[in-house]
């Protein structure tokens, strides 16, 4: 179905025309997802909506306690972690006093116990902000619930479809775990033949750079659109791979970081789905070259020394040991 541009009418014969077309193999058809892959799609984009909605929740709560004067957040890597839940348990029961709450931390924290007695001092917890975080709590706890039982379901649908496989090779490539590997294999699904090349997979991911060009002059390059829910994950991906130990896309980000870490982060998205698109239509799992990275490595740390050398009027010859 032909969409009407804004202020025209759409024309039945147009889509006649297009459905006319694709019949006889002159356009190039859409990419429809098998039923089974569409329902893996509707499990996992609703397990995220979940995530969201716990996110929104946990941030309902530390507004609740600010506005009662618990500054505990500055101080605990995690207000939900388990010594945020040891304090906010004694803040609902209301009996305990600021010393005894900040003794009640574990780890590391116990070092920050000065500061949590002087966070908790003064607090202005009512029975009104006991009651809403109550609420959100619960509302917490439900959506944990709803979120493990997807997890099941998930797993159960993977292995009933036989995308099991598949979902092997995507974990392989540096950076993606098994929540996100699940997620990329219900965007794009295990048949990578429904793209003809690596790039415009990345195109179709909104993960690739416009090409704007007029007059001789380049323009704005910013990416397409694409598909959100998978252009998300490959992000999310994409910073878990910049701080893999020993795995080259880490030093590509860097490089590229000095430019602005948001570009260098679109980048090594866009490499890791086109690693994704290889090992699904290989069918082999990904290996890190790891002496390769290494020897460019060196090569550019002797070509970085050799120019530090030339600008200080120092001439040098590259003679390699035998």
């Amino acid at each position: 179905m032909l969409r009407a541009a804004k202020g025209h009418k759409t024309d039945p014969k147009d889509s006649q025309w297009l459905a006319h077309l694709l019949r006889h193999g002159l356009i190039r058809a859409s990419f429809i997802p098998p039923r089974a892959l569409r329902e893996l799609r509707d499990l996992t984009r609703l397990r995220r909506q979940l995530l969201n909605d716990s996110t929104s929740e946990r941030n309902r709560v530390q507004k609740i306690l600010e506005d009662a004067n618990v500054k505990v957040a500055s101080l605990l890597a995690d207000p939900f972690g388990v010594s945020g839940q040891l304090i906010l348990e004694a803040l609902l029961d209301g009996t305990a006093t600021a010393e005894q709450m900040a003794r009640l931390v574990k780890g590391r924290a116990r070092a920050k116990v000065p500061e949590l007695i002087a966070a908790l001092e003064g607090h202005r917890m009512s029975d009104h902000h006991r009651r809403m975080i109550r609420y959100s709590l619960q509302h917490l706890a439900f959506l944990e619930q709803q979120s493990l039982q997807l997890d099941d379901e998930i797993l159960r649908h993977i292995e009933a479809s036989g995308l099991a496989p598949a979902l092997e090779l995507i974990k392989t490539v540096p950076g993606i775990q098994q929540d996100s590997a699940v997620s990329v294999l219900a965007e794009i699904g295990p048949d990578m033949s429904v793209f003809p090349s690596a790039a415009h997979l990345s195109s179709w991911a909104g993960l690739c750079p416009g090409n704007r060009r007029s007059a001789g002059k380049e323009k704005s390059g910013r990416t397409t659109r694409g598909n959100r829910w998978l252009r998300t994950t490959m992000t999310q991906c994409a910073w878990a791979a910049s701080m893999k130990k020993g795995c080259y896309l880490k030093g590509k980000f860097w490089r590229l970081a000095a430019e602005g870490k948001k570009r260098a982060i679109v980048a090594i998205a866009h490499n890791l789905l086109v690693l994704v698109y290889h090992v699904l239509a290989t069918g082999l799992p990904y290996q890190e070259r790891t002496g390769l990275v290494e020897e460019r490595n060196q090569q550019r740390r002797i070509r970085h020394h050799i120019r530090a050398l030339g600008r200080l009027g120092i001439n040098v010859g590259v003679h390699p040991t035998p």
